[in-house]
């Protein structure tokens, strides 16, 4: 088993069990030439625009985070300079689930695809690759008005509901943007692929708490504006990170609206370019809205509908107790009175207790293997909640350890059996536990026998809260939805690899400045035997060009990729921005 790297990063050496479970090694050796051309390529175009439209000043916000327009970014390097302002990173494979995505943010570490897109998508692609996760996210993460937003957005989303049906496009997001980023997929596989991402996206239903929170996040830190409706900045990543769309989002065909709680009624495609945006006057207006909306989630409003939402969600979920105590499980059944509210929950499966995010010693899922279930309520004209009565006062309503207890609920839910043991904490009874118990309702429906074993009934008026994933998921052990379908790895055909020896001789010459008399043989084989390529015939006029020298070379290298721009309408805009950066240069101090 591989130990562990924090790359000595205070935020990622914090991160629990069932997160880490999700980190992948970097494996920087496996970046091509041509990779690290199209990074470059990439940096460069970004630089050259959005100096004029990102909200943060672009190359400031690359140095603070360890990055260069030169190079893929190297996770130590990028550790050691986020370490500084209180974040970390980390790479992942490809897409993560939502829940675990939010809970890093939480954590304040930045989670990094390690892989990088193919030079056919160097404008856009759908799967999640390190120029959008690390030149996207990272440049604005020094803004401290911005990165506590992203924090506190994570901390707020790792408690959304989700429904099975998110998991669902969660899935077939992740295997169409698989298949579109893989050299060997066909048309068929595509478009199979499309048909049922579009399937499961038009028969979602209504939206879950997770669904409504990924469009705020969406049209915010992927997608969002800042400043005025008429001259908006970018601080979106995922316009940040995009050559095509950084360009046509700022179009009048483009809608700019207001960013507020509406926003969350506007889905979104990943597949397509956006057909409005939303600018925020500050980042604070960003923290309200999603305050507003934590408003109406389940983890702060309790009660019958959010226990509704934790049994649509067939997954983890916790249901807390007005007494503190926590219950983590997959809820299946509830009762409720004459007026909606709850007189009974109930969990199958494994299933566990926990106070205040730690696990109850001997209440784990192998102890409640089998499910939970328990009243909800006050005891029949009592005057206060069962929680807040003393040790005295349980004894004098006959609750004493072993000791024969009848307890009857308000709602008619009658409790006989032996007491056990009694849970006190931080001065509220949590939870009795009964031998040869019998729990009936007031109709006569049993609900536990005293055959079944021992009955640990918890204690609480009111359901206060109930939220995502399991309250201790270290010691619950919760393996998060984990996707079988991999990312691709690419093995490389001997025409390939002599491709990738030209790039890295290019780079070589540029770096050192020396062997400039390669470049016409260099040019002769991208012309004889990759005529595909585009990219190394811009770099080789980059240098002869700036270094004023090979005037005749110059001119076959201008002139062959004119005519490649006339011929390929797929790389005609690519090639002109790429001459343009040439004539116009990104300042080498600011690259350094």
């Amino acid at each position: 088993m591989s130990i562990f790297n924090d790359f000595n990063n205070a935020q990622v050496a914090k991160l629990p069990g069932h997160l880490k479970q999700f980190i992948v090694a970097q494996n920087y050796g496996k970046y091509t030439p041509v990779d690290q051309a199209v990074w470059r390529y990439v940096m460069r175009q970004n630089y050259s625009y959005l100096k004029d439209v990102a909200y943060y000043p672009y190359i400031k916000g690359l140095q603070r985070a360890g990055l260069s327009i030169e190079y893929i970014p190297d996770l130590q390097t990028m550790n050691d300079n986020l370490g500084k302002i209180g974040w970390g990173a980390v790479t992942v494979d490809g897409f993560i689930p939502p829940a675990a995505f939010m809970e890093y943010q939480a954590y304040r570490v930045l989670v990094i695809a390690a892989d990088i897109r193919q030079i056919n998508h160097i404008e856009y692609t759908p799967a999640p690759d390190i120029i959008h996760e690390s030149a996207g996210h990272a440049p604005i993460i020094a803004d401290a008005d911005y990165n506590n937003y992203l924090s506190y957005f994570g901390s707020i989303g790792a408690k959304a509901m989700f429904s099975a049906k998110d998991f669902e496009l969660y899935e077939a997001i992740r295997n169409l943007s698989i298949l579109k980023e893989a050299v060997n997929s066909n048309e068929m596989q595509i478009a199979t692929a499309e048909k049922k991402l579009l399937n499961i996206s038009e028969n979602m239903g209504e939206p879950s708490e997770m669904a409504l929170l990924s469009r705020l996040h969406w049209w915010t830190v992927e997608y969002g504006l800042i400043g005025t409706l008429e001259d908006p900045k970018i601080y979106g990543a995922g316009l940040l990170s995009s050559i095509g769309e950084s360009a046509s989002c700022m179009q009048k065909d483009v809608q700019k609206l207001w960013y507020n709680i509406d926003t969350i009624n506007y889905p979104y495609d990943i597949t397509k370019t956006q057909p409005q945006l939303f600018v925020t006057e500050t980042f604070q207006n960003l923290i309200d809205v999603l305050e507003q909306f934590a408003d109406t989630m389940a983890f702060r409003r309790g009660g019958t509908e959010s226990i509704m939402k934790a049994i649509n969600c067939k997954n983890v979920a916790t249901a807390v107790y007005s007494s503190g105590l926590q219950v983590s499980g997959i809820f299946t059944d509830m009762g409720i009175n004459e007026k909606d509210e709850l007189i009974f929950i109930k969990a199958t499966g494994p299933c566990a207790l926990a106070l205040n995010g730690k696990q109850l010693n001997g209440h784990g899922k192998n102890y409640h293997k089998d499910g939970f279930s328990s009243p909800v309520g006050k005891l029949k004209d009592a005057s206060k909640a069962l929680e807040d009565y003393t040790i005295d006062e349980l004894n004098t309503t006959g609750i004493k350890i072993n000791s024969k207890s009848n307890l009857v609920f308000e709602s008619g839910i009658y409790v006989e059996g032996l007491v056990k043991d009694i849970v006190v904490e931080n001065e509220k009874i949590v939870l009795i536990s009964f031998t040869d118990c019998k729990v009936t309702e007031s109709n006569g429906n049993v609900l536990f026998k005293p055959e079944w074993g021992m009955y640990d009934m918890a204690v609480g008026a009111h359901i206060v809260s109930v939220f995502n994933g399991a309250a201790d998921k270290d010691a619950y052990e919760e393996i998060v939805l984990i996707s079988k379908e991999k990312t691709g790895k690419i093995v490389y055909d001997e025409k390939t690899t002599d491709l990738h020896k030209l790039y890295k001789t290019v780079r070589e010459i540029r770096e050192s400045a020396t062997g400039f008399e390669k470049l016409e043989t260099i040019f002769k084989q991208l012309k004889l035997n990759h005529r595909n390529d585009w990219l190394c015939a811009l770099e080789i006029l980059e240098l002869v060009y700036h270094k004023k020298i090979y005037h005749q070379l110059e001119k076959e290298v201008q002139i062959y990729l004119e005519l490649k721009a006339g011929r390929e309408p797929e790389h005609a805009k690519l090639i002109h921005d790429g001459l343009h950066v040439i004539k116009n240069p990104v300042s080498q101090l600011l690259i350094e």
